[in-house]
């Protein structure tokens, strides 16, 4: 087996950095439900991208983009989803 080239372990770094960067925002809008400063339009926009992104991957075989590009959609959709459900009603008076 042998060992990664330096293209592979640049794009380990870069998949690394931009999924890594989109986590914050993702567990903030997982922990308070709030998406209101998130821009319906952008986000699926956003979404459909990364699903093209994450196709292009497979079809090279190119497991950062593809390994970067899974991850970063299911918190894309999850965040997505709440968008579209709208905003929580507090129950608890």
């Amino acid at each position: 087996m042998n060992p990664p080239d330096w293209t592979d372990l640049l794009g380990y770094a870069a998949a690394s950095l931009t999924t890594v960067s989109f986590i914050p925002q993702a567990w903030l809008s997982f922990r308070t439900g709030d998406v209101s400063g998130i821009s319906l339009s952008m986000y699926a926009c956003f979404t459909v991208g990364v699903a093209l992104w994450l196709a292009y991957g497979v079809v090279l075989g190119a497991w950062p983009i593809v390994i970067a590009n899974a991850i970063t959609l299911v918190l894309g959709l999850a965040i997505l989803g709440m968008k579209l459900r709208g905003p929580r009603v507090n129950q608890t008076r």
